[in-house]
Formats: C-alpha cells, sequence, structure tokens
C-alpha cells in the first residue's frame, strides 16, 4: 500500500487530520461565500476529496480496507453528483445567461 509506506516514513495521523480539516474547511466557506454555480460545485468536490483523504488516512492507520471501499461510493457519487450539476449548470445557462445562483431565488414567484 503507498499509504502505509507514508505513515511508516514519519507523517503522523494529524497531519492528515489538519490537512483535510483545512480542505473540508475552504470547500465550506466556498459553497457559503460564492454564488457561481461552477465554484459551488467544485467547492463540494473539495469537500467530498477531504472526507476521502481522511477515511482513507484512518483505514491505513488502523490497517482494515473499510475506509477505503466506502471511499470508491463517495467517488461514485461524486461522480454522479457533477454529471447532473453540469448538466443543470449548462441547462441554466442556456435560459439566463448566467451562472449566478441568487437569480434563482428570485424566479420562484
Amino acid at each position: 500500500m503507498v499509504l502505509a509506506s507514508i505513515f511508516e516514513s514519519g507523517v503522523s495521523i494529524q497531519f492528515y487530520i489538519v490537512l483535510s480539516t483545512i480542505l473540508f474547511a475552504i470547500g465550506a466557506i466556498g459553497v457559503l461565500i460564492r454564488r457561481n454555480m461552477i465554484i459551488l460545485l467544485m467547492c463540494i468536490e473539495l469537500m467530498l476529496n477531504a472526507v476521502n483523504l481522511l477515511l482513507v488516512a484512518f483505514s491505513t492507520y488502523f490497517g482494515k480496507a473499510d475506509g477505503q471501499i466506502f471511499v470508491f461510493f463517495i467517488m461514485v457519487v461524486a461522480a454522479a453528483e457533477a454529471t447532473v450539476g453540469l448538466s443543470i449548470l449548462v441547462m441554466a445557462y442556456r435560459n439566463i445567461r448566467t451562472t449566478d445562483v441568487s437569480i434563482f431565488n428570485k424566479q420562484k414567484g
């Protein structure tokens, strides 16, 4: 395993926890602040990848493959989310000519 050799070389689990927390926080802040649909999709992907990193790090640290199996399921969900999200984005851009998500609040009524 690749990560098993990383843990043996002296990188601790705390490094992966901190890195994953920082990546997840950047993604969450991006979702809350940005209004562009493309940026929102990228931030959601960043949050999913932060969780994937943490799952792989913990599964390697504890020597079990459960976390790595969950990563494959998360990657499938992320691919489906990207496909559906991009198709919605293309259709919205064709109709509205913008990728700003605040325009959808105005179209409710």
